[in-house]
């Protein structure tokens, strides 16, 4: 580690002064920025933690849509999310161990915009709507790439709106050392559409399956998307799965996310 200054705001408004200083970075759970800087992959000069920010907290069903504070911990979604929500409930849980999910946040994760991230697909998915401190951002216009979003700088993700669907569900296919999805598929059903989204395969990240969209639309069941499979073009091949084996694992998870919905 090396020398930084520190400051742990309580508002929003503190927290955005904070981050007008040059140098000066977002601290949320930590998850994946303290490992970096440990590393001296990363050295801001000023670190303003977010996590004592009450208004940031929270998970809170209002109508057909689930609100969550962007400095809400994946536990407590885990916890909060599981009588209305219990398919983001379920992806929330099976994030990390008890540790991580105890301490990294679902607006940290979604800035970080990892490809392995598991929110980006419920997010894409449900078409839901990442509000900061300055505007609300469509999900789809959202991610731009690997560990890149529609963020600018100093902008902060203080709470995340999804519209809570009829039916869903998450399959993932973990890595057992770092408990990432090697594949992940979140399907999410509603009165008029289908979403289904993609993490940790996608060599620009999180995508939509488009073609299993439209045909779960007409008939959501197994059946509708039995015929399909997605192409190996454009997924990641590395030493724990070629393209061709996480092509196959997205059309094997998406099945097992409509079943278990249905």
């Amino acid at each position: 580690m090396y020398s930084f200054d520190f400051e742990k705001p309580s508002t929003i408004d503190e927290a955005i002064a904070a981050l007008s200083s040059e140098g000066a970075q977002a601290l949320g759970g930590g998850q994946t920025l303290i490992p970096t800087l440990k590393q001296r992959l990363n050295a801001p000069e000023k670190l303003v933690s977010l996590t004592g920010i009450a208004e940031m907290k929270g998970v809170t069903a209002e109508g057909d849509t689930l609100k969550i504070g962007g400095g809400t911990t994946h536990g407590a979604v885990a916890r909060e999310a599981k009588s209305s929500f219990p398919g983001l409930a379920k992806l929330a849980s099976l994030i990390g161990d008890p540790a991580v999910r105890n301490r990294g946040t679902i607006g940290g994760s979604l800035a970080n915009n990892d490809p392995a991230a598991c929110y980006p697909s419920a997010a894409l998915a449900t078409g839901a709507t990442i509000r900061t401190n300055s505007r609300s951002i469509a999900a789809g216009d959202f991610f731009d790439g690997l560990f890149t979003t529609a963020l600018e700088e100093g902008e902060i993700i203080v709470g995340v709106d999804f519209p809570i669907p009829q039916a869903s569900n998450y399959q993932k296919f973990e890595q057992p050392a770092s408990r990432f999805p090697l594949v992940g598929v979140f399907v999410a059903k509603y009165g008029d559409r289908v979403g289904v989204a993609v993490t940790g395969a996608g060599e620009d990240g999180v995508f939509a399956w488009s073609e299993a969209e439209e045909a779960l639309a007409g008939n959501f069941s197994a059946d509708a998307i039995s015929g399909l499979s997605y192409p190996a073009d454009g997924l990641i091949s590395d030493l724990h799965g070629t393209a061709e084996y996480r092509a196959h694992l997205i059309g094997v998870l998406t099945k097992r996310a409509v079943s278990a919905a249905s």
